[in-house]
């Protein structure tokens, strides 16, 4: 799915979000910093929202039972799919295992480490960003080798 059918689809289910939510069009309109005649426009299938509007949109009602039904449990991360083109993302900072951590496997910015103590293994890149974890040493082998070559299409 690109830009352009995820545009179309997100300002044809506007309305259902808004009444979803109880907002006025007006309100809507002002959290998505568009007119209320662009909002009017979009609701009568006249026009499209911008791209930004559906980021916002996304991001603002995330929990929306319209926006999870169409694009799953996380219409934010589905928008993050779309717009960078990835579908995996580091989960969260770690300290680059320069203690509990044997590293196992390297190649280009990502490496393979395993814990000394649990002796789990994780994947972490250049900036120590934790991409993926797990005792199944084929899964973080398999998972290893996706963002190897994701980055190498790049």
């Amino acid at each position: 799915m690109n830009k352009e059918q995820v545009t179309s689809i997100i300002s044809r289910k506007l309305k259902l979000v808004r009444c979803e939510y109880g907002y006025s069009q007006e309100k809507l309109s002002e959290l998505l910093g568009i007119s209320k005649k662009t909002l009017i426009q979009v609701e009568k299938e006249r026009v499209e929202l911008s791209w930004t509007a559906c980021i916002a949109l996304c991001t603002l009602f995330r929990d929306s039972e319209i926006l999870r039904m169409t694009f799953g449990e996380d219409p934010v991360k589905f928008i993050q799919i779309v717009a960078l083109g990835k579908i995996y993302f580091p989960k969260n900072k770690t300290m680059g295992g320069r203690v509990w951590w044997k590293e196992i496997k390297s190649e280009g910015m990502f490496k393979i480490q395993q814990n000394i103590i649990s002796n789990h293994y994780r994947i972490i890149d250049d900036k120590n960003n934790r991409w993926f974890s797990s005792f199944d040493k084929e899964y973080i082998e398999n998972k290893f080798n996706l963002l190897i070559r994701e980055n190498n299409r790049e």
